[in-house]
Parts: C-alpha cells; sequence; structure tokens
C-alpha cells in the first residue's frame, strides 16, 4: 500500500454556516464585473439589481 499524509481536518476545522454578506459580495463583484463587460448592459445590471432588491424586501 501506499503511504499517504495524514489530514488536517483536525488543524483547521471548516466552519459550517452562512458566509459574511460582505465577503459573498466580494466573491461575486468579480463575475458581475465580467458579464456586464461581456454583454454591455447598464441597464440589465440595474434591472436585475432591482430585481434581486424586490426579492429581499427592500
Amino acid at each position: 500500500m501506499a503511504h499517504t499524509a495524514p489530514r488536517r481536518t483536525a488543524l483547521a476545522p471548516r466552519r459550517a454556516g452562512r458566509r459574511h454578506p460582505l465577503v459573498a459580495t466580494l466573491m461575486a463583484l468579480p463575475l458581475a464585473a465580467l458579464l456586464l463587460l461581456v454583454f454591455d448592459g447598464w441597464e440589465t445590471v440595474a434591472t436585475q439589481a432591482s430585481s434581486v432588491g424586490a426579492m429581499l424586501g427592500r
């Protein structure tokens, strides 16, 4: 059998739960910017943002 390194899960356990909203926003912004450049649609971005805002109740 091949010798493998032990797993390090005990040293750095993964946190369960939700991500902080700021972290989620920072992760989504590069993709949003790329889509904006590819599709060249400020109106589309504004429409989607207002739809998301309405869905969240704001």
